[in-house]
């Protein structure tokens, strides 16, 4: 007999729907000080900054554009030195998770007079931070609405994830709109990057959690009829539908006292640090090989998977697997290292290095990961 034993608290604030940029004034205060923090400048082109703008009309707005698709800290260290010198004090995210995240750790190094770094490894246990507000203009990664951010150190290749309660979002906003301009890759690797936070909070083995396997099925379910109907992206009902999805996927109802496995996310980041390959596309990479090697561990969930959430009569585990791969292929997601353009001979052994370099290659878990299999997973992953 499994004990469920949790504390679930979501004090994040959803606004969702066509018309939800609307509510912005009324969920800043009218004195706060603003950081607005964007990526690469797309929400210029599309017509969101705009929007957010007129949203904001009359606020003490200060900005600060440029944080990447993996924000590293070296460029998220100049917007705490800005906070600072500015003295905002209210940080608004407009971007997708990589844009959340960033704003996830200025929030808790501009109140925090050590090196940044250590609130990403864990040496500073954030107490405080500053309110962050989300307007999501990407939906995968859920960051908009739960207490997670990944941060890379370019100077050393390391990617890590944080976990800092007082950093988790006041508001979110959900305009399904914003998917009107985005590219289809991004809505490809939105779609898997939510399939497989997913998988890393149900593909374990069973304990009788009846609402949280029926919840990650729907879930599930609903990203695979969306991948299925990927050709009607464009329409209003196929864009609320991935966007709440994504949300539901890591906001952390999911996983709440069951047995979770991130090991493929511990894995993918590796090819994200070392070749910049799209988050999402890093775990169709790594996922399948993952799920091959530590079959018998996962048997009876997969089978699980296979018939509630494919369809399959009598899913043996392997068709399960198969069954994912087919839908990653079938989006156009690579599924091993040589369907992208990296061409290095020894990426195996690159990444193996750098999984042993960061404590990642023997992860035990149920699975009883160790060096030897973690290197099989990567070797089949990797090769050429």
């Amino acid at each position: 007999m499994h004990h469920f034993e949790f504390t679930y608290h979501n004090p994040t604030q959803i606004h969702f729907g066509r018309d939800s940029f609307g509510q912005l004034a009324a969920l800043i205060p009218p004195a706060a000080k603003l950081l607005l923090l964007y990526g690469g400048g797309s929400i210029m082109r599309n017509g969101i900054y705009d929007q957010v703008i007129r949203a904001l009309a009359g606020r003490d707005i200060v900005e600060f554009g440029g944080v990447e698709a993996n924000p590293t800290l070296e460029t998220l260290a100049s917007a705490v030195a800005l906070v600072r010198a500015e003295r905002r004090d209210f940080i608004l995210a407009v971007g997708g998770g990589s844009v959340c995240d960033g704003a996830k750790f200025i929030a808790a190094a501009a109140l925090y007079e050590g090196d940044g770094w250590d609130i990403v490894n864990g040496k500073h246990v954030v107490e405080r931070a500053l309110p962050v507000g989300v307007v999501l203009t990407l939906p995968a990664t859920g960051s908009e609405s739960n207490a997670g951010a990944v941060v890379t150190r370019a100077a050393t290749q390391e990617k890590k994830v944080f976990f800092a309660p007082p950093t988790r979002p006041r508001f979110a906003i959900l305009n399904p709109q914003v998917m009107d301009s985005l590219p289809d890759r991004q809505l490809e690797n939105g779609l898997v990057d939510a399939f497989v936070h997913v998988c890393e909070q149900y593909l374990t083995y069973p304990v009788g959690a009846l609402v949280q396997d029926g919840y990650a099925e729907a879930i599930l379910r609903a990203l695979k009829a969306l991948g299925d109907s990927f050709a009607r992206r464009r329409e209003p009902g196929w864009q609320q539908n991935l966007m709440w999805a994504a949300n539901q996927a890591l906001c952390g109802i999911v996983g709440v006292g069951v047995p979770l496995d991130w090991a493929t996310h511990r894995m993918a980041v590796e090819l994200t640090a070392l070749y910049g390959i799209d988050h999402g596309r890093t775990l169709s990479i790594i996922q399948p090989w993952l799920l091959r090697e530590t079959i018998d561990a996962k048997r009876a969930k997969l089978e699980q998977l296979g018939r509630r959430v494919f369809d399959l009569a009598d899913a043996s585990a392997e068709d399960s697997i198969a069954a994912i791969e087919a839908f990653y292929r079938g989006l156009g997601m690579p599924v091993h290292l040589s369907d992208t353009d990296v061409a290095d001979a020894d990426a195996a052994e690159r990444v193996m290095q750098a999984l042993r370099a960061h404590g990642n290659a023997a992860l035990g878990g149920h699975a009883g990961l160790d060096d030897a299999k973690t290197w099989r997973i990567i070797r089949a992953a990797c090769s050429r």
